[in-house]
């Protein structure tokens, strides 16, 4: 397989919304009204491809935005009320068949160069601790991911680790080297 990366137009909505949906409950399920609005506010919105393929579908997407902007998502908010500079992403998806072939550091090998590109300081994301996805959470710590806090809804029925990765100015010393905390 050779990966290769494009960016994400409104017509991928198509795909995107059942791959997003399925991988729920590690994404909240969406239609393809709320998911084109995640879209539309995404400052990097990225799909991955295996190029060999005779027709080059898609098997995973990355959306990120930028700190600042008027993305209505409380996760969003919290990085920047806590002081952290960093490019969020809002969601990262790869197939289930796909998984473990290093799709999703492909993908955010494009996010920590767009972040670099920007002057951020880090890149950050959040996880689920309920339910819990400890896969993803040992996938981030492996990118040098750092938990910066849990956050519990009002509910109590979900939580999230809140977590972010420095961004090293040198592209030649990706985040994927560094040794994450536990």
């Amino acid at each position: 397989m050779t990966p290769a990366t494009r960016d994400l137009v409104p017509a991928d909505l198509a795909w995107m919304v059942p791959l997003n949906n399925s991988a729920v409950p590690a994404v909240p399920p969406m239609d393809a009204a709320s998911l084109g609005e995640v879209l539309r506010h995404a400052d990097l919105a990225i799909a991955v491809a295996d190029a060999d393929a005779p027709d080059a579908t898609p098997v995973g997407m990355l959306l990120a935005m930028q700190p600042g902007g008027a993305y209505d998502s409380s996760n969003y908010r919290w990085f920047g009320e806590h002081g952290v500079d960093g490019l969020y992403v809002d969601r990262i998806v790869v197939g289930d068949g796909q998984r473990g072939r290093r799709l999703g550091q492909v993908l955010y090998a494009r996010v920590f160069a767009e972040a670099r590109r920007t002057g951020r300081a880090a890149v950050t994301c959040e996880v689920n601790t309920l339910p819990p996805n400890p896969g993803s959470l040992a996938f981030h710590g492996r990118l040098g991911f750092l938990r910066l806090a849990e956050v519990v809804d009002d509910d109590g029925l979900h939580a999230v680790a809140m977590l972010s990765a420095p961004v090293d100015p040198d592209p030649s010393a990706p985040s994927a080297r560094r040794s994450p905390a536990p």
